[in-house]
């Protein structure tokens, strides 16, 4: 049982801070760009404009993807909840997979958004 509660922490650590970081990139994130701390790319630093633009739009994904893998995570876990240690540990991986894959996806769908916004100066369109 003392597996399972590590695990169900380690599951949840990547939707709270998703909600986290979420609600504070909606607001502009970072005050100054900077490669430490944010949504970092190329398209996101060309200027202000689309660093606030990156951060907004990705504080969204990341908010509505936090919340929305929060309730499920913690369902899988509650599933193999009386199980074993491979079944809590597999069920655990599956959800911070899927969570990993929602990161990934909202990098890609940033810079789509970035693209459509801006040209490649970074001037709106």
């Amino acid at each position: 049982m003392v597996f399972w509660f590590f695990m169900l922490g380690m599951v949840l650590l990547l939707p709270l801070t998703m909600v986290g970081l979420g609600n504070r990139f909606r607001k502009g994130g970072p005050k100054r760009i900077n490669g430490a701390f944010g949504y970092r790319s190329p398209m996101s630093a060309k200027n202000r404009d689309t660093w606030d633009f990156a951060h907004r739009y990705c504080g969204r994904l990341w908010r509505a993807g936090g919340w929305i893998s929060l309730p499920l995570s913690v369902a899988a876990m509650l599933a193999v909840r009386s199980r074993g240690e491979t079944a809590v540990s597999v069920a655990g991986n599956a959800a911070e997979i899927l969570q990993l894959i929602f990161v990934a996806a909202s990098i890609f769908f940033t810079e789509r958004a970035l693209k459509r916004a801006f040209d490649a100066d970074g001037n709106r369109r």
